[in-house]
């Protein structure tokens, strides 16, 4: 059986890297080109070509010590015989990334790997062989090579953490599991180099017994082996787990360490216990919200914790719920709170049975202990209680106008000590109206005064008054008590009429008339229906006037005759209520009878004469308002004269007044603040020039003045056209600048002496006139700044 490709087998043993390059090299693979498949005629017919065998790929260790390049195998075509061949590799690894891996000599078809592979990196390579000739012509189809890198045990297995944690609940069988740890290793987890297996290297504490877990060697699962596990003596395991591969072979194996903390969970398999099986505790009569005793409880179980935290409850004692017992969250005591007030007199001690639980119930299995329960005795301390009334508020029934000197009832308070003998004593805390005295020994209520129903102090028919109950104890203790005292109405008030003013028309009409009504201070039945009369005296009244009933309560008043001067009339009406007997009031209306226009209503000049202004006292009103008239339109008229006159006065004003021209002197203020270690009195204007023509050369400024005659300034006149302002302002100006005694003046200024040989020269040359050849026509080219000083200087001599 002939083969169209060859392939030498070489088997590696794993470890031996040394034993298989000296193989390569001595005897290195030959790997043809398979050849193309040809059919050929004969005489017998077609003869059929034999299938090519696939080429077994080529596995290479990997971290290969060299020496590189080192061969792997050898390219070769069948017709390097006839012509030259020049052999090629792609892919990955060759031309493509990572590039340079593998090489091939073009002309021998040797093929090297140029460095050591890494299997964690690439397992493996696809590389295709090319054959062509000397002209790059193709003379074999590509050949597929596939090279797998072979797993050595380079790498030791990593935990995925270092620590880990775990947690198991105390009291749990053996066989729980607690939890898993887990390592990976790089190598080829199909042989041997990638088998993880795991065992614990050591358990701390040793207790109960140094066994207590137990680990899958394969998955990494910890369990419990053994029974004992108590939080309460130990709360927290720390295991070493060893993860080892080659299958757990310590001896060719690498092997990794992690740290696994298993934490002890609580159960509440500890009920609480109090400290003692009895108790005690005292509490002031009266007094709640205060803590009589603390109870104290041991729970060995997780503080802070559902199966730590107590809860007390009363069993039997209590049966009106005085007390009430609340957990303090910091140390679990009990406290003992009265919650409603206990009573001496009643009940001076309490035997009270109290029994604490946790918020969380026990574990199975475990039972409640005898110290669960104790007994809490409260004993009630005797304090003086003040008085108090039996009937608080009391109320009592009496008609008003019960005279002073009338006893009402007796207020009396009760001592709640009755243990004790005290003496009681009563006063007066308030009485808003005066109207009441209180017996100070037996509490005896009398008044002082007529009761009014209708009085301001009494609001919904009832008068309150509060009365004050002192012992004599100690120390002192007092109690207030309210006596409301229901006033029943009788009929004590008159009827009042209202209203007190109306008006009508002069004339009798359907409008001219006035309803009226009455107020009662009384209540039902003492109040309407009303009766309204009118008097018989003065005759007046009836021949004037009439009232009819309009209802129980309103009637009207209107007039009789159909006309009535106008004017002020008192018109009498007697009103009288339903009371038994009935009470009448004469009362008094002011009518005001006025002219009135078509609408029924009074005009302004009946109103006015309604008042009862006479015929003087109306022309005295209108001479006035005449007055107050004149006077305005004098004012305004004055007003608008001085505004005319304004106006009409000179733009100029008077010579006396005018402040123009004139030099104003003030008072000198000195420099700033750096100036102030100057000689300022220097500055000042000289009064004479004496010392000045006498001092000595050089050492203070001083302006001189020069002596000689002042020149004379323009006098306007003092009616001037008011067309010759500009002409004076311009002559006063060409006075100025010819006038040598206007400052600054032209003398020699002598400044502080700097010494001599300064080379500036002197300046004395220089005068204020405006006047001479100096040219100033350069002040133009200085800048918008020095634009005025140009106009003043530069304009020529028309300026």
């Amino acid at each position: 059986l002939q083969c169209t490709v060859c392939v030498d087998f070489l088997y590696f043993q794993i470890g031996v890297e040394d034993m298989i390059a000296r193989a390569w090299d001595s005897n290195p693979r030959v790997i043809k080109f398979p050849r193309k498949h040809q059919r050929s005629s004969s005489a017998n017919g077609l003869r059929r070509q034999k299938r090519d065998w696939v080429i077994p790929p080529i596995n290479v260790p990997e971290n290969s010590r060299g020496p590189f390049p080192q061969m792997l195998v050898r390219i070769r075509s069948d017709q390097d015989l006839e012509k030259g061949i020049r052999y090629s590799i792609t892919g990955a690894g060759a031309d493509q990334p990572p590039i340079d891996v593998y090489n091939i000599d073009p002309v021998h078809g040797k093929m090297f790997v140029t460095r050591p592979l890494d299997r964690e990196e690439r397992a493996s390579y696809h590389l295709r062989a090319h054959a062509v000739d000397m002209n790059g012509n193709k003379v074999e189809s590509p050949i597929d090579l596939y090279i797998y890198v072979i797993d050595m045990n380079d790498n030791r297995p990593e935990f995925q953490n270092q620590v880990y944690n775990g947690s198991v609940a105390e009291g749990s069988k053996p066989g729980t599991l607690v939890m898993q740890v887990t390592a990976n290793d790089s190598d080829d987890d199909t042989t041997a180099n990638g088998m993880v297996r795991y065992r614990i290297l050591s358990q701390t504490p040793h207790m109960p017994i140094p066994n207590m877990f137990t680990i899958n060697s394969e998955t990494g699962d910890i369990f419990t082996v053994a029974a004992g596990l108590d939080r309460e003596k130990v709360s927290q395991y720390t295991i070493i787990v060893q993860a080892t591969d080659m299958e757990g072979n310590l001896n060719f194996g690498l092997s990794n360490t992690a740290t696994a903390l298993i934490s002890v969970t609580d159960i509440n398999d500890n009920p609480p216990e109090l400290t003692a099986r009895t108790f005690s505790g005292e509490v002031p009569e009266n007094r709640v919200s205060v803590v009589v005793a603390n109870l104290t409880v041991i729970d060995r179980d997780q503080p802070h914790s559902p199966n730590w935290a107590a809860q007390y409850r009363i069993a039997s004692g209590d049966p009106q719920g005085h007390f009430l017992i609340r957990t303090n969250p910091v140390n679990n005591d009990g406290m003992v709170t009265v919650v409603k007030p206990v009573d001496y007199e009643q009940n001076r001690a309490f035997m009270l049975t109290v029994i604490v639980s946790n918020k969380a119930p026990l574990a199975s299995g475990i039972q409640s202990s005898l110290q669960s329960s104790a007994g809490v005795t409260i004993s009630v301390q005797d304090v003086n209680e003040p008085p108090v009334f039996p009937s608080n508020p009391k109320s009592i029934r009496f008609e008003e106008g019960v005279p002073g000197g009338t006893t009402l009832t007796v207020f009396a308070a009760q001592d709640p000590d009755l243990f004790i003998h005290q003496t009681v004593r009563y006063s007066k805390l308030s009485d808003p109206a005066n109207w009441l005295r209180i017996n100070r020994t037996n509490g005896q209520i009398t008044t002082m005064a007529v009761l009014d129903r209708e009085s301001m102090y009494v609001r919904n028919n009832i008068y309150e008054a509060t009365f004050l109950a002192a012992d004599n104890g100690s120390p002192p203790a007092s109690g207030t008590g309210t006596l409301q005292i229901h006033l029943i109405d009788v009929n004590d008030n008159a009827p009042v009429l209202l209203p007190k003013e109306a008006q009508v028309c002069e004339r009798a009409s359907p409008r001219s008339r006035v309803n009226i009504t009455a107020s009662d201070a009384d209540a039902d039945p003492h109040v309407g229906p009303f009766v309204f009369e009118l008097p018989s005296y003065p005759p007046s009244v009836r021949r004037n006037w009439t009232a009819s009933r309009i209802s129980g309560d309103y009637a009207q008043l209107r007039l009789r005759i159909p006309y009535l001067d106008a004017g002020v009339y008192d018109v009498p009406i007697i009103v009288s209520d339903s009371g038994n007997p009935p009470l009448s009031n004469r009362s008094i209306i002011k009518v005001k009878v006025c002219p009135c226009d078509d609408n029924g209503d009074c005009t302004t000049t009946g109103a006015v004469a309604a008042a009862g202004l006479g015929t003087g006292a109306i022309i005295a009103i209108l001479i006035c308002i005449i007055i107050l008239l004149t006077m305005v339109l004098v004012f305004v008229m004055w007003m608008k004269r001085r505004e005319k006159e304004r106006q009409a006065k000179p733009l100029l004003i008077d010579p006396e007044d005018d402040v123009r021209d004139n030099i104003l002197k003030y008072d000198e203020e000195g420099g700033g603040e750096e100036d102030q270690d100057y000689d300022l009195s220097q500055l000042q204007q000289p009064e004479a020039l004496d010392h000045i023509i006498c001092k000595p050369p050089g050492v203070r400024r001083v302006d001189e003045r020069p002596v000689i005659a002042e020149s004379q300034y323009p006098v306007r006149p003092s009616l001037p056209h008011p067309g010759d302002i500009g002409d004076f302002i311009n002559d006063g100006l060409r006075a100025a600048d010819n006038d040598p005694t206007a400052p600054p003046y032209d003398s020699l200024l002598v400044f502080d002496y700097e010494g001599s040989g300064s080379t500036a020269g002197s300046v004395s040359s220089l005068n204020s006139s405006s006047s001479g050849d100096q040219d100033y026509d350069y002040l133009n080219d200085w800048g918008p700044r020095f634009k005025k000083l140009a106009d003043l200087y530069g304009g020529g001599d028309d300026d």
